[in-house]
């Protein structure tokens, strides 16, 4: 079997412009359903807000290396799994929460103070966790990851949006009403084609490691979405809110994770096909964990 931290996936630049503007777009149709007073809700009902960022940007990164250190997988797994978990919520997380019963205001909430956070936490928990990944050493020296430069990459495709965004549904509330459900669904549908044709340009190597990949994505979503199932219950939050942080930690933007993969990590195949399958298999789960709790099972 080649060794996956040499193996570089096969993306045209085409391709990668697509999907840096796929995920503006993404963004930019999140943006759409935030307003000003969504954030002011740290300071009206701080603790919800403040449990659920705790468990994203602080809980979740410790907890993931916790599992790299455990299970031990190659450098660029493991980096992976780190930078996945240094991510925002993903898009789908404010449909899922709504679907499972949760508290819709808290989960935007989480999204629009997670995509601000991001801009600073994601590059920060990757270079402070990924650099104490066992063997990771040469990798991270190879790439000489530039810190000021992934803060101002992620401003571009977070910031950017988040503000073209609010100010579109601000100025133009009758507009926004309209397309917020469209875009929201294509945003979904131009995640998933993204993720198809990368698989299908790049066959012969996911089918390669499929099996090792499927059981440490399965084993690293599921612990993600048992921490903020547990330290949302174990700060005592209602049914409502402890499913919503449950879906926002369990859900994270590995659309932001492979841009980043590519623009800053040549598309180093460890870290690629973690993220690429992140973003298949965390809307399996998040689907059945809506099935599992509408069948009022806790």
């Amino acid at each position: 079997m080649e060794d996956i931290n040499l193996v570089r996936l096969n993306f045209s630049p085409d391709s990668l412009l697509f999907l840096n503007i796929s995920l503006g777009f993404i963004m930019f149709g999140v943006a759409l359903s935030l307003k000003v007073s969504h954030f002011q809700a740290l300071f009206k009902a701080p603790k919800p807000v403040l449990v659920g960022v705790f468990s994203q940007f602080l809980l979740l990164p410790a907890v993931t290396f916790g599992l790299v250190w455990l299970l031990a997988p190659m450098p660029g797994l493991a980096l992976g799994m780190i930078l996945v978990a240094a991510c925002p919520g993903g898009n789908i997380s404010n449909f899922l929460s709504l679907l499972v019963g949760g508290n819709a205001a808290l989960s935007v909430s989480l999204t629009a103070i997670a995509t601000v956070l991001a801009i600073f936490m994601t590059p920060f928990n990757f270079a402070f966790w990924g650099g104490m990944v066992p063997g990771a050493e040469s990798l991270l020296q190879e790439i000489q990851l530039d810190f000021v430069d992934m803060v101002q990459t992620v401003a571009l495709l977070l910031g950017l949006p988040l503000i073209l965004g609010m100010w579109v549904s601000h100025r133009f509330p009758h507009f926004t009403q309209k397309i917020t459900r469209p875009i929201s669904h294509l945003s979904i549908l131009i995640f998933i084609g993204f993720v198809v044709i990368a698989f299908g340009k790049n066959y012969d190597f996911f089918l390669q490691y499929i099996s090792l990949i499927f059981l440490l994505v399965l084993a690293h979503n599921s612990i993600a979405f048992l921490t903020g199932y547990s330290v949302a219950r174990i700060f005592g939050l209602n049914q409502a809110n402890y499913r919503a942080i449950t879906v926002e930690t369990g859900i994270q933007n590995s659309g932001l994770g492979l841009i980043l993969i590519f623009n800053f990590f040549d598309g180093m195949g460890g870290m690629a096909i973690i993220a690429a399958w992140w973003g298949i298999w965390h809307i399996i789960s998040g689907l059945s964990l809506t099935l599992f709790w509408k069948k009022g099972k806790d």
